[in-house]
């Protein structure tokens, strides 16, 4: 049976994922900050027929990142890493002569080094699998400069390389960074709080897109959702 780890899965595209994922047969590990919200999310997952561990903690304790590949390691391997969680680094967004620098170094430090870390903590599994794969959650904001997101932005364009050197140094990998797009979330939500998100997709809308990744395992590179699910 397949492993993944998903990070951030108590709520938006992370829980999405994991229920999609396991949907498919995929057994899983599952992080997020609180524990609770975690083992809900966990429960939908596991009336899909999936194993599930869930590990609460923060991505940027290393120890908590060790114990996320061990528990991959106790269901039998990894297959797949999926680097979902994210912070914005202030809510709501401001623009940048107003961004507060300790929000910018906590949103570096968990939407790059945390999964970097993770990932080097977890490639030797990864290498080993017989299709291994990695996820990273990119944003739009990465590539166009929109007002306010600039230093979360600046984040997302980080992973973006270190995901495209990756994609270079394991070849024996598929890497893709991918762009979901607006979606309906509590982090939008939070980011901008008076924009009306009613037409906006839901995660479950978006999850798809990732299925079809890991089905048809195009090259590694940037993927972009909406584009994607209208190619």
């Amino acid at each position: 049976m397949a492993v993944a780890i998903v990070t951030g899965a108590s709520r938006g595209l992370g829980r999405a994922l994991a229920e999609a994922l396991a949907g498919r047969g995929w057994d899983l590990v599952l992080d997020a900050r609180t524990a609770d919200v975690l083992e809900e999310s966990a429960a939908s997952v596991r009336a899909r027929g999936a194993r599930v561990v869930t590990v609460a903690g923060d991505v940027t304790d290393a120890a908590h990142r060790r114990a996320l590949v061990a528990a991959a390691r106790g269901l039998g391997g990894l297959d797949l890493l999926v680097n979902n969680a994210g912070v914005l680094g202030v809510e709501p967004l401001v623009p940048l002569d107003r961004h507060p620098l300790d929000g910018f170094r906590a949103a570096l430090e968990v939407n790059v080094v945390a999964p970097l870390g993770l990932l080097q903590e977890a490639l030797p599994l990864l290498r080993s699998a017989p299709a291994g794969a990695v996820i990273n959650l990119s944003s739009d904001a990465a590539a166009e400069p929109y007002r306010t997101w600039g230093a979360y932005g600046a984040t997302k364009a980080a992973l973006d390389q270190l995901s495209a050197v990756l994609a270079v140094e394991e070849p024996g990998l598929r890497v893709w960074w991918v762009d979901p797009g607006s979606m309906r979330t509590v982090m939008l939500a939070a980011a901008e709080p008076g924009e009306d998100l009613s037409g906006t997709p839901a995660p479950a809308e978006v999850a798809p897109v990732f299925l079809r990744l890991l089905d048809e395992r195009p090259a590694s590179g940037r993927y972009a959702a909406p584009a994607f699910l209208e190619a």
